[in-house]
C-alpha cells in the first residue's frame, strides 16, 4: 500500500538526505514539500528541495512558507551547513521557481485531500503552526506527525534546547497543543551508533550513481563542524533518523507516551522540551495541577 507523505523542511544537508530517503522509497508518494525558514532562509530551503528532487529524478511540488519564526528573530545555521545549506558547493536546481501557492495553504489542501497521510517535520514548526491556526480541524486527517525536534539529554544550540524547538518555540507550543498525533524524534536518538563514522561515510561515497557522492559532499561543512565540536570524524544526521522512523516505524524498538511542554519565555531555557516522564501532570496534589500540553509518543 502506498503511503502519502507531506514533508515540511528547512532544507539543509541532513534534510537533503532525509528527502532522498523518502523520494527513493518505492511505497511512498510525496504529496508536497513545504519549505520553512530555519537552517537557511526559506527561499534557499525551497531551492535546495528542488535540487534534491531533480537529483532523484522526481517531480514533486515545492512551496515556500514562513520566512521567519512566529515571534523570534531568524538565526540560520550557516555555521553548520555552509552558506547555502548544502556545504557551499554551488548546487542549484535547473527549475529555480517553486510553486506560486503559499505553503501553508498548500499544506492544508494536501492534508485535506489525503486523509491518513504522514506529516514529517524536519525543521522549525512555523508552517504547521500557521496551518493549524488557519484550519485547526486538519488534525483529524493526519495519521502520524513525525517531528525531528527536542532535546531530552542536552541541546545542540543551547545547553537546554535543540535547534528546531529553540528557533520557534511558540510554533512548537501550538503544534504540541493541537491534538496532532506527534512523535518526537529527539537528539538522544541521533548520537552514539547513529553517527556515521569515517568508514561508513566512505561506503556511502562509493555507492554507484550520484546520490551517495552528493550526500557526502553536501554534508562537508556539517562533517567539519562535528569534528570541531567532538574531535572525531563523523556525521550526525538527525533528520535522516526521523525519516527512517517515518518510513519504517518498527525500527523504533522503544517508545513512551508523555505530556510535553515547550519553554517559550525563559532566556536560559527557551525552546527546552520539558517531558513529564513521571506523570506529575496528572497528579491531583495542588502543586502538580498544571496540565502539560500533549500526550503523545516519544521515541
Amino acid at each position: 500500500m502506498t503511503k502519502v507523505f507531506l514533508i515540511d523542511t528547512d532544507t539543509a544537508s541532513d534534510d537533503a538526505i532525509a528527502l532522498m530517503m523518502a523520494m527513493r522509497a518505492p511505497d511512498v508518494h510525496i504529496a508536497a514539500i513545504t519549505a520553512v525558514s530555519g537552517n537557511v532562509d526559506v527561499q534557499q530551503a525551497a531551492s535546495n528541495a528542488l535540487y534534491v528532487a531533480e537529483l532523484c529524478g522526481v517531480n514533486i511540488p515545492v512551496y515556500v512558507g514562513a520566512a521567519k519564526p512566529l515571534q523570534q528573530p531568524n538565526f540560520h545555521a550557516y555555521w553548520c551547513h555552509g552558506p547555502d545549506g548544502l556545504g557551499g558547493h554551488g548546487f542549484r536546481p535547473e527549475r529555480t521557481a517553486p510553486e506560486a501557492k503559499d505553503a501553508v495553504e498548500a499544506m492544508i489542501e494536501a492534508i485535506s485531500a489525503n486523509p491518513g497521510l504522514t506529516l514529517v517535520a524536519l525543521g522549525p514548526l512555523t508552517n504547521i503552526a500557521l496551518a493549524l491556526n488557519r484550519k485547526p480541524d486538519i488534525v483529524r486527517d493526519v495519521a502520524r506527525c513525525v517531528v525531528m525536534g527536542g532535546a531530552f539529554c542536552g541541546g545542540n544550540v543551547t545547553p537546554a534546547a535543540e535547534y528546531n524547538m529553540w528557533i520557534d518555540p511558540d510554533a512548537a507550543h501550538i503544534v504540541l497543543r493541537s491534538g496532532l498525533p506527534v512523535e518526537l524524534i529527539g537528539l538522544d536518538l541521533c548520537h552514539g551508533e547513529a553517527i556515521l563514522n569515517a568508514n561508513e561515510i566512505a561506503q556511502l561515497e562509493s555507492l554507484p550513481g550520484k546520490l551517495g557522492q552528493f550526500a557526502v559532499t553536501c554534508n562537508s561543512q556539517a562533517r567539519q563542524t562535528y569534528f570541531e565540536q567532538n574531535g572525531t570524524d563523523g556525521l550526525s544526521l538527525a533528520d535522516p533518523v526521523a525519516m527512517a522512523i517515518a518510513l519504517f516505524p518498527s525500527i523504533a524498538t522503544r517508545w513512551s507516551e508523555h505530556y510535553v511542554e515547550i519553554e517559550t519565555e525563559s532566556e536560559l531555557t527557551r525552546g527546552e522540551t520539558v517531558v513529564d516522564r513521571h506523570d506529575v501532570a496528572t497528579d491531583e496534589r495542588p502543586a502538580c495541577r498544571k496540565r502539560f500540553a500533549w500526550n503523545g509518543r516519544l521515541h
